[in-house]
């Protein structure tokens, strides 16, 4: 009989065994991370898009064998809590003089509600708030700062001069572009005297095509974002655009765009300066941002708790028109969705519920080029009920009761994806006015361009699927008949034949999987007659099927289609080409 490890000896091997399997996780998302650099110098972007999926990959790829490395090591003993209140202990020790100590708790977490399923959750063997009051380890400020420079042309100099991923075009030119935006900014400031310091992130961040300098200038009245956006031609590398402003860089880092890829030794003293450049932007996101979207996750459940318990408002059910296959609540003071899968499917939906699943999972890996919307994934959440309206609780037990159960003075729920709460575009045309519908619509045409271009299709273009966020950026969130573009074949609307094929109310004619006639959007948008006509101008391309196969060579080429991260208007080439 094989001897029985005492459990101090059990909670020291499964702790070692988490804390390795986390490191190897560290080191390899390092590893990919630091390609991004020579990616970029080399103008690989075939190469950056394949470390983006890889990385996203890598958590799911050492949680799995950890999870089964710990119930082969506990083996039937495997839910004794009292083993894992030691393994906790032990882990926290260990993990106390690394610099992404919040990191590693949030994988011990992974295993910990891997193994036990938990309802709700339990303090003794999970980090439901960190163990540590405070940093564990002393602070690394992950930036440069610039004293003293004479002008924001001597800055623009030094900047291109101290941050170079590769050769500049035309460092003069450039030069001269930044400063004159910075100084066009800080003339409501009191101008460049005013500026006492300036402070850059030491790392570069990579995203797609670009390269990004991103930092915070110190006026005496005001701190002013500074983001240096950095493209590579042929040529060599040249400045795309300069953002000044927090909402453009709000954007930038919005929760429907893809992963930074930046090299950082200590992610909670990045993501704080961070949060200093966007006050408004939670640390959730912004963790998310740069590859963590696990700690993401973690923050937002934190974020959440701290304020239900600060709250007293009820969750209820979502603005907009109901879905077939979720049904949606939220609460009113966090901007935030709860959908659940209900239990049945509305016609003529045939989907099941593995297949919306594997949509999310092709969201979440694909980029979303700023058009979708990034969902988290719970299990197991359980609230107060009290917390819920009637009328909710009632729509829950009715359509949703194997992702929800309500049970004396607690609602647990089974299963949710949370995302960032926008208004549905329908409810957002009906009452904005004129010139903002106008401007909706408009983005609204460029959201299906964008995702086209990124080689997705939405299945339903219909108003109600897409939202308005808080900068009037129009994006997608209904994906359970998403698909990948060259999946599809767009087909011109047959001609009738006849006088009884013309006048019949049904199709006549075969339609094949996935065929879809761009002709018939001019119906299913639903737009009043003027945002039509207005649509039309600006996005008539897309009634035609010759826009969507063009869209599909250039995808079956091998081209990636440049999505600019920021309005056209602001790329410096063509706003200073005339002059």
């Amino acid at each position: 009989m094989p001897l029985q490890l005492t459990d101090s000896r059990l909670a020291n091997r499964s702790a070692s065994a988490i804390y390795t399997a986390f490191d190897a996780y560290q080191k390899q998302f390092h590893a990919i991370t630091l390609r991004a650099g020579s990616r970029f110098e080399r103008r690989q972007w075939h190469n950056m898009r394949a470390d983006a999926s890889e990385r996203l990959d890598l958590y799911k790829a050492h949680v799995d064998p950890a999870v089964a490395h710990i119930r082969a090591l506990v083996s039937e003993r495997v839910q004794e809590k009292e083993i894992w209140r030691g393994m906790k202990a032990v882990y926290s020790a260990a993990i106390e003089t690394r610099e992404d100590w919040e990191l590693a708790e949030t994988f011990f977490n992974s295993i910990t509600r891997r193994i036990f399923s938990t309802v709700g959750v339990d303090k003794h063997i999970e980090f439901v708030d960190s163990d540590f009051d405070a940093p564990p380890t002393p602070s690394r400020v992950p930036t440069r700062t610039y004293h003293r420079l004479e002008s924001p042309l001597a800055l623009a100099q030094t900047l291109l001069r101290d941050y170079r991923p590769a050769p500049v075009q035309d460092p003069a030119r450039d030069s001269r572009w930044i400063a004159t935006e910075i100084d066009a900014r800080l003339r409501g400031s009191g101008g460049w005297s005013e500026v006492a310091r300036v402070e850059m992130c030491e790392a570069i961040f990579y995203r797609d095509q670009r390269a990004y300098l991103i930092g915070l200038i110190h006026a005496t009245s005001e701190r002013i974002p500074l983001v240096i956006a950095l493209t590579h031609a042929t040529e060599g590398v040249a400045v795309d655009t300069v953002l000044t402003d927090e909402n453009d860089v709000s954007i930038l880092f919005s929760f429907a765009r893809s992963h930074f890829h930046v090299q950082i030794a200590r992610p909670y003293d990045l993501v704080r300066f961070l949060h200093h450049i966007m006050p408004r932007k939670r640390i959730a996101e912004l963790y998310i941002s740069i590859g963590y979207h696990k700690q993401g996750k973690t923050e937002l459940y934190r974020d959440f708790l701290h304020h239900l318990a600060e709250s007293d408002d009820q969750f209820d059910i979502a603005a907009g028109d109901r879905g077939m296959v979720m049904t949606v609540f939220t609460l009113p003071s966090y901007d935030i969705v709860f959908k659940l899968f209900k239990d049945q499917f509305a016609d003529p939906k045939t989907s099941t519920r593995a297949q919306v699943m594997d949509k999310y999972n092709l969201v979440f890996r694909h980029d979303r080029a700023g058009r979708l919307i990034d969902a988290q994934e719970f299990e197991h959440l359980e609230i107060d009920r009290a917390r819920f309206s009637e009328k909710l609780l009632v729509e829950l037990a009715r359509l949703a009761g194997q992702a929800v159960m309500i049970e004396n003075d607690r609602v647990h729920i089974r299963h949710a994806y949370v995302e960032r709460r926008v208004t549905p575009l329908n409810l957002f045309l009906r009452q904005a006015d004129a010139a903002t519908a106008e401007q909706a619509v408009i983005d609204y045409g460029h959201a299906i361009k964008d995702l086209a271009a990124s080689n997705i299709f939405p299945g339903d273009v219909l108003l109600k699927n897409f939202g308005v966020t808080r900068h009037g950026r129009v994006v997608f969130y209904d994906y359970d008949e998403l698909c990948l573009l060259t999946e599809c074949k767009f087909s011109a609307m047959p001609l009738p034949r006849n006088d009884i094929e013309e006048l019949s109310s049904e199709a006549w004619y075969y339609v094949a999987d996935n065929e879809i006639f761009p002709e018939e959007f001019r119906t299913f948008l639903g737009l009043p007659t003027k945002l039509r006509e207005v649509f039309t101008a600006h996005h008539g391309d897309l009634f035609d099927p010759e826009f969507w196969r063009g869209t599909q060579a250039r995808l079956a080429a091998g081209e990636l289609i440049d999505i600019s991260p920021y309005a056209e208007s602001k790329r410096l080439a063509k706003k200073y080409s005339a002059t």
